[in-house]
């Protein structure tokens, strides 16, 4: 073998002596076929390389992505809760009462900061989230307090007398002594007169339940409508009563036509307010109800 390869030696030796042309073409060839062979497996190494990366990029987008879903959905969590407690406020406002524009509850509110912003880390944007979930949920359960309480109240005061039994009407006679309209001397007036036409409308001034309907002596047609804690009304002298024992009727309720009948000189409605079995002035339930004395 050595022999064969001194041989081959010899001969390529000889050749480059006679050739050298030919030989530096062989060894160009040769050097660019293995130079090949190496560029092909780089390029192979960096497909490899460049695959792996888009699939760790894909999934970082699809990690991104649901992120970003569960971000959403939270988000429109928060905002149906945050929806419901601005209308459960704007109710509350209305039925306290308030100012309009006291409480805009559609206005953004002003905020402001002199520090600089910075990148807010995901982790930490949903603890925050997590932290208004329990602040809105604190709140909607004092507001939905609040609101039974006012209901609570408004139920009360519905079941007050508070209210004038006549629309557009007018004080003819007080609560308490008087000359008798007959010209017997004097009497005691147990309610308040207001005028009226014979088929006016007589409305409950509170709800309730009504108690008495038909003829009282001296009063003509009488209502009767009790309200609850120790509260009773009475509507009298009435054309007709439209109403019967009870029927559970509603503040402003029709209750009766306005007339003169029993012991009276002329259509209007005789009202008055019993608490736990005493007669009562009507005049400080009504208040500024826009009854008058003329």
């Amino acid at each position: 073998m050595r022999g064969r390869a001194a041989q081959v030696a010899a001969k390529a030796r000889a050749l480059a002596v006679r050739k050298p042309l030919t030989v530096m073409t062989a060894v160009a060839v040769a050097s660019l076929c293995g130079g090949a062979a190496l560029n092909a497996a780089e390029v192979a190494r960096m497909h490899g390389v460049a695959t792996a990366n888009e699939q760790g990029i894909e999934d970082t987008r699809r990690d991104a992505q649901r992120e970003i879903n569960a971000l959403a959905a939270r988000m429109g969590e928060l905002q149906a809760q945050a929806n419901r407690l601005n209308a459960l406020g704007d109710r509350l406002a209305r039925g306290a009462g308030l100012e309009d524009g006291e409480f805009d509850f559609d206005r953004p509110v002003g905020q402001g900061g002199a520090e600089p912003a910075r990148d807010m880390p995901a982790r930490k944007l949903l603890g925050g989230m997590d932290a208004l979930d329990g602040d809105l949920a604190s709140s909607g359960q004092q507001l939905s307090v609040l609101e039974a309480l006012l209901f609570d109240r408004r139920i009360e005061q519905n079941a007050l007398p508070s209210r004038s039994p006549v629309a557009s009407s007018f004080v003819t006679s007080s609560y308490g002594y008087r000359a008798d309209p007959f010209g017997r001397g004097g009497q005691f007036h147990k309610g308040i007169d207001f005028d009226a036409r014979t088929g006016d409308r007589v409305m409950t001034v509170a709800d309730g339940v009504v108690s008495y309907s038909g003829v009282r002596s001296g009063y003509g047609n009488v209502v009767e409508v009790d309200h609850g804690n120790g509260y009773v009304t009475r509507y009298a002298h009435n054309s007709r009563n439209v109403v019967k024992v009870g029927d559970l009727v509603r503040v402003g309720d029709e209750i009766a036509k306005a007339g003169s009948t029993g012991r009276s000189t002329g259509a209007h409605v005789h009202f008055e307010v019993w608490e736990n079995g005493r007669v009562q002035n009507p005049r400080q339930f009504l208040g500024d109800m826009g009854v008058s004395r003329q």
